[in-house]
């Protein structure tokens, strides 16, 4: 998988963490262990990836885009990382903030969904 779409990968499902205050260190090994069987990162590319997404200013809505475009009409694939967006929105306290941006990133790969 191409460099730049691991990273949107990595800021979509690190957004869901930062965006909750989460414990980074005690949702570190779902991160790592979901990024390196979905998506080839070994453990510390996957951690790399997690602690620059925490510290980075960023625009979730490119990453998106960025993902949407590059899986194209890859409508399994796309399923895939919203479910693994699912286990780590599950991972800890869940907030209507959390489904609000699945439901968005849901409506970006899927319009045609309601």
């Amino acid at each position: 998988m191409d460099n730049k779409i691991k990273r949107s990968v990595a800021i979509l499902l690190s957004h869901i963490i930062k965006i909750d205050k989460r414990d980074v260190e005690k949702e570190a090994p779902l991160f790592c262990s979901i990024m390196g069987a979905d998506f080839n990162c070994d453990h510390d590319e996957a951690l790399a990836f997690l602690k620059s997404a925490m510290s980075a200013n960023y625009n979730l809505d490119e990453h998106i885009d960025i993902i949407d475009k590059a899986l194209k009409d890859d409508k399994l694939s796309k399923m895939h990382i919203l479910e693994q967006l699912n286990h780590i929105i599950y991972s800890d306290n869940i907030s209507d903030e959390d489904y609000r941006i699945f439901e968005k990133i849901k409506k970006r790969f899927f319009p045609d969904i309601d």
